[in-house]
């Protein structure tokens, strides 16, 4: 059944139906329109809402798996596997915290394997952070919207220096990074996906952000 849900036409483009939901609260106060009562309801044989969740996240999960592999194939096909596992875990599943919490902290588990696994095979691969800010030291400083050769070269330079420094990152602390920055998830939730405390995720970032300016000052 996985396999037929998670076909190309449920995994293109196109806006998702969300599934009709009951005006109420559920057991644990959990609203009933929210993804964790979706994802509930699909343990019970809703198809149509785990349709809905896979075209809601689908797009979200290969843009954070991409930064984490730096291949598009690879990306999508572990974006498959993340769907494919909430849908085997689905009987299994319990909204003891946000959905989003569980399908991230299974779409890192699955980077962090294939990372492993094909360690050797990425001897030069970087992680493209685009869009760094003052926190971490490394804002690209562009004067004018058309840059000369000069500025574009410095740029290139330090974007760069910022993919080898954020790759050279501890696992826990690139991956922190990368929820933080591009996910706009907050220390509680990446503190849920990596099973860490609130005060150790904050902890775990500025020791990240830390290294990238202490690393990148000549670019500052």
């Amino acid at each position: 059944m996985a396999t037929l849900v998670l076909d190309n036409s449920v995994l293109g483009a196109g806006s998702a139906t969300k599934p009709d939901s009951r005006p109420e609260t559920l057991a644990g106060g959990i609203d009933s329109s929210s993804d964790a009562a979706i994802m509930l309801r699909v343990a019970a044989g809703d198809e149509a809402g785990f349709n809905y969740l896979v075209q809601k996240y689908h797009r979200a999960m290969i843009h954070f798996l991409f930064r984490m592999v730096r291949n598009q194939a690879i990306a999508e096909e572990l974006a498959q596997e993340v769907f494919l596992r909430v849908y085997r875990s689905r009987e299994s599943y319990r909204a003891e915290a946000k959905f989003t919490t569980w399908l991230y902290r299974i779409a890192t588990n699955l980077a962090v394997n294939h990372a492993r696994d094909t360690r050797h095979e990425r001897s030069a691969q970087t992680i493209y952070l685009d869009a760094p800010d003052e926190e971490s030291g490394t804002t690209p400083d562009v004067a004018d919207d058309e840059p000369s050769v000069e500025q574009r070269l410095m740029r290139d330079e330090r974007m760069a220096a910022i993919r080898t420094h954020v790759m050279a990152l501890p696992e826990r602390q690139r991956m922190a990074v990368l929820m933080h920055k591009y996910q706009g998830m907050d220390y509680r939730q990446i503190g849920d996906v990596l099973k860490l405390s609130e005060s150790a995720t904050k902890s775990l970032l500025f020791r990240a952000y830390q290294t990238l300016r202490d690393k990148l000052k000549e670019f500052v």
